[in-house]
């Protein structure tokens, strides 16, 4: 019984962000086409290749990157705030439903939007560069990994918000700069050392660096390293959410 709740759940997130595709998947494409266009041709012609490949070959990575995190975390934390407000998520805690389902779905949708919305990206790309492949499966369980990762922090947002504009708070004040500074637009290798180590600090990095060697075959950090940081990541934010669940945080008043 509680699979077919789990089941409904997803099925019914999905079809939240389907039914408005101009909203949800159309704008991230325009955007990166703009990046592609304005960072990529005009700027990065303008810049020496990096680690042996042109400036916008670098940067495709870490846009499609950067696409995934925004989309599957802002889906979940909009989603799960509008069941808040509009009470219909006090039907699912009171429903046979395991809050792991609960959470699980709310993920799944965010996971789906992020996973697409990646890679409409990455055939936008394609108008503007060529595409090297250098390990599918890192690839996949980079982007895999990203989307479920930043699906249970935009949970986790959801959860603490209290109004419209908490939803907002994170992704502009701290999820925004430390994309922009998570390594899409350029090489950490070229920073000063200590601000190398700085970077070590974003989490982000580690998720941007692994991404690449999918595609390109480098990376700055160990693709083992950002793996281990990523699953950690990960495993911290399901199990929080879980407690937060259990305790009714963010949900009683």
């Amino acid at each position: 019984m509680s699979t077919i709740g789990l089941y409904t759940l997803t099925r019914k997130e999905i079809q939240r962000f389907m039914r408005i595709w101009s909203q949800t998947l159309l704008p991230p494409a325009i955007t990166m086409s703009l990046y592609f266009l304005i960072f990529g041709t005009f700027i990065g012609s303008q810049i020496d290749d990096l680690h042996g490949v042109s400036y916008i070959a670098f940067i495709v990575p870490g846009l499609v990157m950067m696409s995934i995190i925004t989309n599957s975390y802002s889906n979940v934390s909009s989603s799960f705030f509008g069941s808040k407000f509009q009470k219909n998520i006090e039907e699912l805690l009171v429903s046979p439903m395991p809050n792991t389902h609960v959470l699980l779905g709310f993920v799944a949708g965010g996971v789906t939007r992020g996973l697409l919305v990646g890679i409409i990206v990455t055939i936008v790309s394609l108008l503007f560069t060529e595409l090297a492949l250098s390990n599918i499966f890192i690839i996949l369980a980079f982007a895999i990994l990203t989307a479920v990762a930043f699906s249970l922090a935009g949970f986790t947002n959801g959860l603490f918000a209290k109004k419209f504009d908490d939803v907002t708070i994170v992704p502009t004040f701290i999820l925004t700069p430390l994309t922009y500074l998570g390594g899409v637009f350029y090489s950490i290798d070229v920073l000063p050392a200590i601000w190398q180590k700085v970077s070590l600090l974003n989490p982000i990095v580690y998720m941007v660096s692994g991404f690449r060697h999918g595609f390109l075959g480098f990376s700055e950090i160990p693709v083992w390293i950002g793996l281990l940081v990523l699953s950690t990541f990960t495993v911290a934010f399901f199990l929080l959410n879980l407690y937060f669940l259990k305790k009714g945080v963010g949900l009683k008043e």
